[in-house]
């Protein structure tokens, strides 16, 4: 993973994602009415009878760069992320556009994963956009279904850093009840919220730092109870493609063992590991050490030292496509130092 520079000179990015529905491009409209005087630059997978220049399209240039009225922009990828993002910065640079956020709205199906990618892999884009987080919205009428039947749905629920629940008031507190279990279940450390669009919180949206390199990671109390739960593989629990598993240890790392064990399951099972986050114990250091990772891209620094009353101790929550929990807890355990025998 590209390392973290000076993200206050950089522009944050944020992906709006959620299944063919769930009200993404409601969403929008709602930041951009609310936001009429901040500049925002919005990329869209697509134009098409619900986009959002029905409502707000005052020009359009041959670049396909789009003025709204509230004088945000529009693009409309073209199959290349890069390029539109390349093409954004110039215009920012030459002073022909200004902007201070941009967001991404992805279509429907779309695996979040590869948006991702772009912002770590290419060092024209790393430099001078960061990715602040990924939203994902949610139908509560039909998220369940959804979810049991469509690994996209999965996907962009694993990748989230932040899940909107919409249309709640169509269901019951029951219906929402199964739908965070469900929630939690593939993705343990996400904020799970309930959204009415006419009242929404944009600063619960923008500017989160869900991909910043941070020493906090919450994990949902539920999750951590139910991981103690030993599933069989008729067990409910293996319902989804996409599942969540957590690493505690109180034993410290070796920082050469874990680095060669990162690299060999990063290299193997990438391409199935979302997202991963962890705080960690190191035997060489007596700061934390945070590390996050997207697929193969990974990346780790120093944080804070540990507080005198604490405890130091590992917690590493991996979100993936159906990972073996059990091969990763041994070999990030063959990793540890029994610090009672030094």
């Amino acid at each position: 993973m590209a390392p973290y520079k000076n993200l206050n000179k950089m522009i944050p990015v944020t992906i709006i994602t959620g299944f063919l529905g769930a009200g993404k491009t409601t969403l929008l409209k709602k930041i951009l009415s609310k936001l009429k005087n901040y500049r925002l630059a919005i990329i869209e997978n697509e134009f098409g009878s619900e986009s959002i220049d029905n409502e707000l399209l005052i020009k359009e240039t041959k670049e396909e760069i789009i003025e709204l009225s509230n004088g945000c922009i529009c693009c409309n990828i073209r199959g290349d992320l890069v390029k539109t993002l390349l093409d954004l910065k110039i215009k920012q640079l030459n002073k022909l556009l200004e902007f201070d956020h941009v967001i991404i709205e992805t279509t429907g199906v779309a695996n979040p994963g590869p948006v991702c990618q772009t912002f770590f892999m290419d060092n024209d884009i790393a430099d001078y956009y960061r990715l602040d987080s990924v939203v994902t919205i949610v139908d509560a009428k039909h998220g369940v279904e959804t979810l049991k039947n469509r690994i996209e749905a999965q996907k962009q629920i694993g990748f989230a850093d932040k899940i909107l629940i919409s249309k709640s008031d169509l269901v019951n507190d029951n219906e929402i009840s199964l739908l965070k279990k469900h929630l939690i279940k593939i993705n343990p450390r996400s904020p799970i919220t309930k959204i009415n669009f006419g009242d929404i919180d944009v600063d619960n949206i923008l500017n989160i730092n869900g991909f910043n390199l941070n020493d906090v990671l919450n994990i949902d109390s539920e999750f951590l109870k139910e991981e103690e739960h030993l599933c069989s593989e008729t067990c409910h629990h293996n319902d989804n493609e996409i599942r969540s598993f957590v690493f505690l240890s109180n034993k410290p790392f070796d920082s050469e063992k874990l680095e060669i064990v990162l690299s060999e399951l990063t290299e193997k099972y990438g391409s199935n590991m979302l997202r991963y986050k962890g705080i960690l114990y190191m035997h060489d250091t007596n700061k934390r050490i945070i590390l996050q990772g997207v697929h193969m891209l990974m990346g780790a620094e120093q944080g804070n030292e540990w507080e005198f009353t604490q405890k130091p101790n590992t917690k590493i929550v991996f979100i993936g496509h159906k990972l073996p929990k059990n091969l990763f807890i041994e070999k990030l355990n063959e990793c540890t130092v029994d610090i009672s025998k030094t």
